[in-house]
């Protein structure tokens, strides 16, 4: 339950009460940019997070995994139609093969 006393101070001003919120959304952000993404394991909605990768695109990984396997190389993930190398490039620190 919100505390009104505590939430006053914030939201009695609507630039504060803004800051909060792009605050509050940034850190959101920069929380999932930072999280690692196991394509071998990874679920539609974790492919999606990942920059230039849509739903279509994930579905895509997904079904390329369950007809070759496991990806060996975060590399091969170019093998997937729609997937190339800037893509892989541009998420390079947030993809692995393996549980961390």
């Amino acid at each position: 339950m919100l505390n009104n006393a505590n939430a006053a101070p914030c939201f009695d001003n609507p630039q504060r009460a803004y800051e909060y919120l792009l605050a509050q959304e940034k850190s959101a952000t920069q929380a999932r940019d930072q999280k690692m993404i196991n394509i071998n394991r990874a679920s539609e909605g974790e492919l999606v997070s990942l920059h230039g990768i849509g739903s279509s695109k994930a579905q895509a990984i997904i079904l390329y995994r369950e007809m070759f396997g496991d990806f060996k190389t975060v590399n091969e993930l170019a093998r997937v139609k729609g997937i190339g190398v800037k893509t892989i490039e541009n998420n390079q620190g947030r993809l692995s093969v393996q549980d961390r």
